[in-house]
């Protein structure tokens, strides 16, 4: 049996404006890659690498997360929790403040994944996760290369400390992370508020480190990227 983990937040609450119409009717992260919704790809995931408790944030359409995927039973967790930011503030609270609102479901050191992104090869490796736990840094992020759609950047990379400044951005955050609740605890249950500057912040203090994304990462934005990953071959 896999050793225990840390619990994860995926973040499930955006409107997926770009992948209208299709959104219109189904949140993104419950659009079907490969015959099933996107999310469940992480959910098997998380299970089979020993994360136990999950809690999923969600604000358009989110009633359809807990009759989609219940209580987490079905995939091998013990538990999914559902942060209700459209229930409890009326609509999503952007990257940190979901983050921030969800600390109360969530212990010391987490991980953070969003729900509509693709990542098929990724271990939420608990070894990793308990030696960040043991650190000190403000969280641990993911990077690919620039994509077309932030071709100036957010990091590079020098060892696994990330920077911001001093030098070219080459390198964009995955949208996969493990966090320390101090990233975020400063920011009131309910405000808005994106992640990007809390990642910025940690990076000039010395507080951020950084790992390359091996395997595919698929950023769905669009109806035909999505029909175009469903049209290539079943790994």
């Amino acid at each position: 049996m896999a050793a225990a983990n840390l619990k994860a937040l995926v973040l499930a609450a955006g409107r997926g404006e770009r992948m209208r119409p299709l959104t219109d009717v189904t949140p993104k992260p419950l659009l079907p890659v490969h015959g099933k919704p996107m999310i469940e790809w992480h959910l098997d995931a998380l299970a089979r690498d020993g994360v136990r408790d999950v809690v999923i944030n969600s604000a358009w359409l989110e009633d359809q997360f807990p009759a989609a995927l219940g209580d987490g039973t079905r995939f091998g967790l013990t538990s999914i929790t559902y942060s209700m930011e459209g229930r409890d503030h009326g609509g999503a609270l952007e990257t940190a403040g979901g983050i921030a609102k969800a600390l109360p479901l969530l212990g010391e050191c987490f991980w953070v994944v969003s729900g509509d992104i693709v990542i098929p090869d990724f271990v939420f490796d608990a070894a990793l996760a308990a030696d960040f736990a043991a650190g000190t840094d403000d969280a641990l992020i993911w990077l690919v290369p620039n994509p077309d759609f932030n071709a100036a950047g957010d990091f590079r990379l020098e060892g696994d400390r990330v920077h911001r400044e001093g030098g070219p951005r080459p390198l964009t955050y995955a949208n996969i992370a493990l966090v320390r609740r101090r990233l975020v605890e400063s920011v009131t249950p309910g405000a808005h508020a994106k992640l990007n500057q809390f990642l910025f912040d940690a990076a000039t203090a010395g507080r951020l480190a950084g790992r390359m994304l091996s395997g595919p990462w698929h950023n769905l934005g669009t109806p035909a990227q999505l029909a175009a990953l469903n049209d290539a071959r079943t790994r």
